[in-house]
């Protein structure tokens, strides 16, 4: 089987309270072995580890995993909104040291799934149990040392459960370097690959070698990315020194060669596919996007790994139906609309008309129409549009799927984002004032008269979006959330096909290893699925442009920027940007233009060298040596 979802319902059914069970007192082996020797008790135990992976899901905030709390004060911030994909309606600060950690909550996963591999050899199983048993537990630990070397660099790594004795010094483990850790994780994976079947016998949906490949194609190119592009944003020190963090250049070759064989491994399995890979039109290509994440159970093909979302309420759902659907269909929730997708974003997808190259909305006839940023100019001769999505005609299909536009619909509502209107008499009146009468008709600055009927750029509540678009993927159209919290249960795809063949395609292009035809052909199938017809070649500026729009909002664009160390160029005293739609009553009947901004109320940001690296936690304690420049 090719997802967890039955794993992760028995984890939920359990409830975090049964899961956490396992953590009151050690296990021994005699505990170990009355544990174990119970098919119930494997199940409990398994359902912990599983509950435990630093999967970046819809659960996944600034404040770690699995956060489905409800904290109005950090209300829904995630990983997109400290990168060019999006920013929050309220909350403009970047991203801080304490933010996206994970130390204590990895070593305790580390701990419990050694609990599990130093009680193996002692079980009364088959050998295919065993088998079965060795891959998973290697799965899980690779899954957790991922998640730590991507944050912390060169971590300890711990391969057996530590007993204290008497002295605390004899538990302290050095942090070995960046180059073993990495190792390791891959070492770990081939374990896993090598001990788990195609799928799970009996219908259990867990880890298989499959997703034990796909762990390795993401982590590998995260290794050979680091090496082949450690040098963009030099720091210094002694964990520098010590090389605890950084890659030298020479490794690029080893990981980029690990990453296309672990992705080829899955394309010539024949085993998985594009999710309606051959779409008519880009309408039809549109809504085969959307429902893929409306629920990837559908696409078996397409998802290899899902983690699954049991029953609404009571902790065991999540919250981006009620945090990121548009204000218009909040259904009584006070915290809607806070997903805001960036116009960053919206430029980079193609058009059909230009393929192979970002189309940025073009608003006006000016020369400096794309760096201009200074609001409404009256001296422009602004593009205009009866409806306002008709500026967006010809993109991607995969922008509609991804983003709910201005007029368009939504949950049976036209979904209205304006931010003004412009009178006969040229003044303008943008994001504040009073009604405006003009031949009997009454016009609004936000295009409605009362704060349900429209989903854009009034500060109250925040709750419209401040960028032009509101959010739509992972959001299901047919579903009436009702208010509070975790009420979502849409699943999400951890793994899928369409980034292996992202994945393998960078490879190969960055290292010149591998078959480039291959590589054009895994590019271009997600182009086709997109219904462009035409292909384009296989180049960096093609791979990362698709890794942008294809991934968009799954969690990937701040370790991309991470591992290919471009952060600190695309953050420098950096504002991000809006689009606003604005009514022009200077022409009758009156029509649409747009303006490119700064998105409203938003502070620069910049991104430090040393937040390529987390601060690793008490230091003072484990005695271990500080990343640089914390």
């Amino acid at each position: 089987m090719r997802f967890l979802k039955q794993i992760f319902i028995t984890t939920l059914i359990l409830t975090a309270a049964s899961c956490n069970v396992l953590d009151k007192q050690p296990l021994d082996k005699l505990q170990g072995e009355a544990l174990f020797s119970n098919p119930e008790g494997v199940k409990l135990y398994m359902a912990n580890l599983y509950y435990q992976l630093p999967i970046e899901d819809f659960t996944f905030f600034r404040q770690g995993f699995n956060w489905n709390t409800g904290d109005p004060n950090n209300g829904g911030f995630a990983p997109a909104m400290i990168t060019d994909e999006a920013v929050h309606t309220e909350f403009g600060d970047f991203i801080g040291n304490d933010d996206f950690q994970w130390w204590d909550q990895g070593y305790k996963l580390i701990r419990d799934v050694n609990i599990l591999i130093d009680i193996i050899p002692t079980l009364d199983i088959t050998e295919e149990e065993n088998k079965a048993l060795v891959g998973e537990s290697a799965f899980i630990r690779a899954y957790a040392y991922f998640a730590l070397a991507k944050r912390y660099g060169g971590v300890p790594l711990i391969t057996a459960v530590q007993k204290y004795e008497g002295d605390v010094e004899s538990l302290k483990v050095p942090r070995s370097t960046e180059k073993e850790t990495w190792d390791f994780v891959l070492k770990e994976c081939d374990t896993a690959i090598s001990n788990l079947a195609d799928s799970w016998p009996g219908g259990e949906r867990r880890a298989t070698k499959w997703v034990a490949y796909a762990l390795k194609s993401r982590a590998a190119l995260h290794a050979a990315s680091i090496a082949k592009y450690g040098d963009r944003s030099p720091i210094s020190g002694t964990a520098v020194d010590q090389k605890l963090v950084g890659l030298d250049k020479s490794a690029a070759a080893e990981y980029y060669k690990a990453a296309i064989e672990a992705s080829e491994a899955i394309i010539n399995s024949s085993k998985f596919g594009l999710f309606k890979p051959n779409p008519a039109t880009p309408a039809e290509a549109a809504n085969n996007y959307r429902l893929l994440f409306e629920d990837p159970n559908n696409a078996p093909e397409e998802a290899i790994f899902i983690k699954g979302y049991a029953r609404p309420g009571s902790g065991t759902g999540h919250n981006y139906g009620i945090w990121y659907q548009p204000n218009q269909t909040a259904n009584g929730w006070p915290h809607p609309g806070r997903m805001n997708p960036t116009l960053e974003l919206m430029d980079v997808y193609e058009s059909y008309d230009k393929p192979g190259q970002s189309a940025p909305i073009v608003t006006s006839a000016a020369a400096n129409d794309l760096t201009d940023y200074n609001g409404f100019n009256a001296a422009k001769q602004y593009k205009r549009y009866n409806d306002p999505a008709g500026i967006f005609e010809g993109k991607d299909a995969r922008m509609w799927a991804t983003m709910i536009l201005p007029g368009t619909s939504w949950k049976g509502q036209k979904i209205v984002i304006q931010a003004g209107f412009v009178k006969p008499d040229g003044g303008t009146q943008i994001m504040g004032g009073d009604p405006f009468t003009l031949n009997g008709k009454t016009y609004y600055t936000y295009g409605a008269a009362d704060r349900t009927q429209y989903s854009g750029f009034d500060t109250w509540g925040g709750n419209n979006t401040r960028t032009g678009v509101s959010f739509k993927k992972f959001l299901n159209e047919g579903q009436n959330i009702p208010p509070g919290w975790n009420q979502t249960t849409t699943d999400f795809a951890d793994f899928r096909y369409a980034e292996i063949l992202l994945n393998y395609a960078e490879a190969i292009v960055e290292s010149g290893q591998g078959d480039k035809v291959k590589g054009a052909k895994a590019l271009n199938d997600i182009r086709h699925r997109a219904a462009h017809k035409t292909d384009v070649p296989l180049t960096i500026d093609n791979v990362i442009r698709e890794r942008r729009v294809e991934l968009a909002f799954e969690n990937k664009r701040f370790w991309d920027l991470i591992r290919r160390r471009e952060y600190h160029t695309m953050f420098n005293n950096t504002i991000r940007h809006a689009i606003l739609p604005v009514l022009d009553l200077r022409v009758t009947p009156a029509q649409y233009i747009f303006v490119r901004t700064n998105v409203p109320r938003s502070n620069p940001s910049t991104f430090d060298y040393k937040q390529y690296y987390r601060y690793i936690p008490g230091i003072g304690a484990n005695g271990l040596v500080q990343n640089p420049q914390y």
